[in-house]
């Protein structure tokens, strides 16, 4: 009963928590850009390469007399770019954000007591 108390404690600390939740969308965001390079991207661009090489998928793409496809790899080589655009942008947010968080300045403390009644004896002598 010891270990599931201890793995319990483990598993709801912050620090656990958040790279899982990471892991669980960064999955969901890898599935939407291959079905972005899949769907859109491969159909509006390489088409025309594809229709040139007499070809009608993709994975067709392969260098003759091997079994290397290419084409597969120009397919995740593109999903790779399109992953790493989308989390520079993301990253550069953050930063932007936490500058901002980190310029801005400290609201000035309220003058004390003392600095009121020097200020207003300062006043006084200057209308003498």
């Amino acid at each position: 009963m010891a270990i599931v108390k201890e793995f319990k404690e483990f598993a709801m600390r912050g620090n656990v928590v958040d790279p899982a939740v990471a892991v669980v969308i960064g999955g969901a965001f890898g599935k939407i850009v291959s079905s972005m390079v899949d769907d859109i991207i491969t159909p509006a661009i390489l088409t025309p390469a594809l229709k040139a090489a007499h070809l009608t998928n993709l994975a067709e793409l392969v260098i003759p007399g091997t079994a290397i496809k290419y084409g597969n790899f120009l397919s995740q080589v593109i999903s790779f770019i399109i992953v790493a655009i989308a989390l520079f942008l993301i990253v550069k947010a953050i930063n932007v954000t936490k500058k901002k968080e980190e310029a801005a300045p400290p609201a000035p403390p309220a003058p004390s007591k003392e600095e009121i009644l020097l200020t207003e004896i300062r006043d006084l002598l200057a209308k003498k």
